[in-house]
């Protein structure tokens, strides 16, 4: 465990608004809870949806995300508690287990599953996705699986752990990069009342999401269960939090693409007619081809 001091932000961000996110449910049933919806995709560019998932009731869980394509972005998930396992068409395989992170980019095409490996117990965990730059949504599928011990993390002089899933944070290089969208995501793991500072490029688009406790961000607290909305400006250079009780949040930020997005279900593209062409190719069989 690296121990590292507490970054140094001077002028913070504001709260700019909080979201609750909406209960629905996808897959073969799977309920959960949206809290980056499609009406958000602009103002949180590059991130195009993030659910979060978290029952001990397997009715709610166990049929999982049957066989299902994917084209044009990045899928980012990460498991607090439970087993799921991934198949794809590009031949990939991986048990995600508590902990862990499996990350897919579908690039040109991808038909994939999730089916949890639990009949009971606690199944609890988010996924981001991540959208590409129209350069590269057409590339070749990616797929990796970190265990969570594959994880890079650090203790802060205030006793808050942090997991570095994607970019660095105080001098810790965390698992995945991305040029393009410099994506930030952390978790963290605070005691009551600790604080815990990230520096931040003025220009990416930032939230937090706490799962355990409350957060403050100067005089606006976060709740649990909420998103809370970065508000962006030229003078401000990061972000501090401070927990209330002993706190768990995710935070997640990134370069905004400034593209054009057009979605239909699970592909994200430019254009309409590249959703057409994704649409098609899928109906054809050549999707993940």
């Amino acid at each position: 465990m690296i121990t590292q001091a507490t970054e140094a932000v001077s002028r913070p961000r504001k709260v700019e608004r909080l979201v609750t996110g909406k209960a629905t449910s996808d897959g073969a049933g799977v309920k959960l809870t949206r809290v980056l919806t499609q009406p958000l995709q602009r103002r949180l560019d590059p991130f195009l949806m993030f659910d979060a998932f978290g029952s001990d009731n397997a009715d709610d869980y166990i049929a999982g995300f049957p066989d299902h394509p994917h084209r044009g972005f990045e899928t980012i998930t990460y498991l607090i508690a439970g087993r799921m396992l991934h198949r794809d068409s590009a031949g990939h395989e991986g048990l995600l287990e508590s902990g862990g992170v499996q990350w897919m980019t579908a690039g040109r095409g991808v038909v994939h599953s999730e089916i949890p490996q639990q009949a009971e117990g606690l199944m609890e965990g988010f996924q981001l996705w991540l959208n590409l730059p129209a350069r590269d949504k057409l590339c070749q599928p990616w797929y990796r699986d970190f265990a969570r011990e594959d994880l890079p993390r650090f203790t802060t002089g205030d006793g808050v752990e942090a997991v570095v899933i994607a970019g660095e944070s105080h001098g810790v290089v965390g698992a995945v990069s991305r040029a393009a969208t410099a994506p930030l995501y952390l978790d963290l793991m605070l005691p009551a009342g600790a604080r815990f500072s990230q520096a931040l490029p003025p220009e990416h688009n930032a939230l937090l999401y706490v799962y355990r406790g409350e957060l403050k961000l100067g005089d606006n607290p976060v709740p649990v269960r909420h998103m809370a909305i970065l508000a962006n400006a030229a003078d401000c250079d990061g972000v501090t939090v401070q927990a209330g009780p002993a706190t768990r949040a995710l935070m997640i930020a990134g370069r905004p693409l400034n593209e054009a997005i057009a979605q239909h279900g699970p592909f994200v593209m430019n254009t309409e007619q590249e959703i057409r062409q994704a649409v098609a190719d899928y109906r054809a069989g050549t999707l993940a081809g």
